[in-house]
């Protein structure tokens, strides 16, 4: 999405209309059941991510998480050191 595209989007979108596209992107699919094309689901999220990181607080974002160490707490330390890393196929 090129950034004039995306500053008219930005212009348009209030909670409302990124709740419904949150929601297309959790599902696959519009709320008349019609399945989101790739190229929707990409320009659905990457709206979502700029109207959010625009408009909310970063623990209020989509995929927000809580990194802070609680006590007895070890964030981000492998479990278990023998495990490979996974890889994710295309």
């Amino acid at each position: 999405m090129n950034d004039a595209v995306l500053a008219r989007m930005l212009q348009v979108l209030n909670p409302e209309i990124v709740g419904s596209l949150r929601r297309a992107v959790e599902l696959g699919k519009w709320p008349d059941g019609r399945r989101l094309s790739r190229e929707q689901l990409e320009t659905c999220i990457q709206a979502v991510v700029a109207w959010e990181s625009r408009n909310l607080a970063p623990e209020q974002r989509s995929g927000y998480i809580d990194k802070e160490k609680k006590e007895g707490e070890v964030c981000d330390t492998p479990h278990h050191e023998h495990e490979k890393p996974v890889k994710f196929m295309h």
